[in-house]
């Protein structure tokens, strides 16, 4: 039995926004973990700002701590919930529900929890995979969403099995991902030579290497953590076949698509175009595939333009 989210432990730990490496200075004043018991399983938030709600949803395979030099600055205006979703990071790690119809809903439910009916929403990767789904599923409870750097199985048209090296050295993680043990097996007790590779193939300028190793750390250190890094990949056929019945309601909320001027950049806007009607597309420049942590600066820029209609609708009402 779950408890309610009052009587919760603070989380504590690496996973927790007290226990993570080298945050920015002052973020420990803005904010804090916090459990929310959503009835089905425990999620981890770190919490902090006033404002309209904002919720933050990070990609494979990274935790909230990828949203920490973006997040003092968006708290100055927004209530920010970055969350680790199931099986991530200090979340439950339950055998399935790893569909975005499935993490879409534990969104929706999480931020009932915390008493906010509507919101906005920044999904990368992954995340932008959910995030397309929670404004399709639930399209009164999104205001806007941006999404970065992702494309989006049964939205987007399948790459070619036999592309370039470019591509494949890119892509490759797809079908190794959705096996059933053996990725498993030949990953563990090597999670930082995959996810390692992964994270030096992708990015425009390495991150910082405390940074690649906390992440390498969070999955090493539960087998559970290495498991549900690969089932989000997994259920990848639940997840296309929702996408190919969510395309053809076309989204009408305004959407911002963010790609890396050095890893997807407009394709971003082109795979949201297929499924929406309001999208607008920024390529950041010299950025790789974490906009988040390659070029923070130019992200909440971004963000603060696409943001200011939301923010200000609810500065009216208050």
């Amino acid at each position: 039995m779950h408890l309610s989210s009052a009587h919760l432990p603070t989380p504590q730990g690496p996973g927790s926004a007290s226990g993570a490496p080298e945050l920015p200075d002052g973020f420990a004043d803005l904010f804090t973990s916090r459990y929310v018991d959503t009835g089905e399983l425990r999620l981890h938030a770190v919490t902090g700002g006033s404002g309209p709600a904002l919720l933050l949803l990070a990609g494979w395979p990274q935790t909230w701590y990828a949203w920490r030099f973006l997040m003092p600055a968006l708290a100055r205006d927004f209530h920010v919930v970055a969350v680790d979703p199931r099986g991530v990071g200090l979340s439950d790690k339950p055998r399935d529900g790893y569909d975005t119809g499935t993490l879409a809903g534990d969104l929706v439910t999480l931020m009932d929890s915390l008493g906010h009916p509507r919101f906005a929403m920044v999904g990368h990767d992954v995340g932008m995979w959910t995030g397309y789904a929670l404004a399709a599923d639930h399209p009164d409870r999104l205001d806007r969403l941006a999404v970065a750097e992702a494309a989006i199985p049964g939205l987007s048209p399948s790459a070619p099995v036999l592309g370039t090296r470019e591509t494949n050295e890119r892509l490759w993680h797809f079908a190794f991902n959705r096996l059933t043990d053996v990725n498993e097996q030949l990953v563990r007790g090597r999670e930082g030579v995959y996810f390692g590779n992964q994270f030096a193939k992708k990015a425009g300028k390495p991150l910082p290497e405390h940074a690649v190793q906390y992440y390498v750390d969070v999955l090493a250190s539960d087998p559970e953590a290495l498991r549900c890094s690969f089932e989000f990949y997994r259920a990848l056929d639940s997840t296309i076949a929702q996408n190919e019945k969510r395309r053809t309601r076309p989204l009408s909320l305004p959407v911002l698509a963010i790609g890396g001027e050095l890893s997807l950049g407009a394709a971003v806007g082109a795979t949201m175009r297929l499924g929406g009607a309001d999208v607008q597309t920024v390529v950041l420049p010299e950025c790789g595939h974490y906009p988040a942590e390659e070029a923070p600066e130019h992200m909440l820029s971004a963000l603060s333009a696409f943001l200011a209609p939301y923010r200000e609708a609810w500065r009216s009402h208050v």
